[in-house]
């Protein structure tokens, strides 16, 4: 298979995945941006978490909420715990990385908040470990997973709203990932400002 040949079936799979995951997670994505729109009116925020290719998509989810998506308005609070290398780094020296995200939920969460929990397999134990201190602050989480779900599915509440994309490559799962995102950004100023 030549070059060209590689790329074509790149777009080809990707489409197919997209329209696959629609049918599938179309409920999920509506009930995610239901469940933070409630939080940002209840003076709540939104804190994101992920490793890797997640890290940039918790980045630019809160980048989405805290500039704006595609209609101007204020910004809404929005942190993605994926940012600060002086605390990343000191909880993964003097804990362990497992923690990095945990700590800083057990610090910074409160009731009316909303974790949004990336991991494109659900096995990230340090995105787990915030799933679970999130609860404790009595959090809803929004969980973004492929594959099976891994770990990460059996540790959702019925409050909880997974929405997890029938693939199993990486990249494919990724750029719907990306989608839900964009998606959810759209509903919430749908919701804030009006259609």
């Amino acid at each position: 298979m030549d070059a060209t040949d590689r790329v074509r079936e790149h777009f080809e799979e990707s489409i197919a995945v997209k329209q696959t995951s629609g049918d599938v997670i179309n409920a999920s994505i509506v009930a995610a941006s239901e469940c933070m729109s409630r939080s940002l009116l209840s003076e709540g925020k939104i804190l994101s978490c992920g490793n890797g290719g997640s890290a940039s998509d918790a980045q630019h989810f809160s980048s989405e909420l805290l500039n704006r998506f595609e209609r101007e308005r204020p910004g809404l609070p929005a942190m993605a715990l994926t940012t600060d290398a002086s605390t990343l780094t000191s909880i993964a020296n003097d804990y362990t990385y497992k923690d990095v995200f945990s700590k800083q939920i057990r610090a910074l969460g409160q009731k009316n908040d909303v974790l949004l929990a990336i991991s494109t397999s659900g096995n990230s134990e340090n995105v787990n470990r915030a799933i679970v201190a999130a609860h404790e602050r009595g959090m809803r989480v929004v969980a973004l997973s492929g594959r099976d779900g891994g770990p990460m599915a059996g540790l959702l509440t019925k409050d909880d709203i997974e929405i997890r994309v029938p693939a199993n490559r990486t990249a494919r799962i990724q750029e719907v990932h990306l989608l839900v995102i964009h998606c959810i950004c759209d509903l919430i100023d749908a919701a804030l400002l009006g259609a």
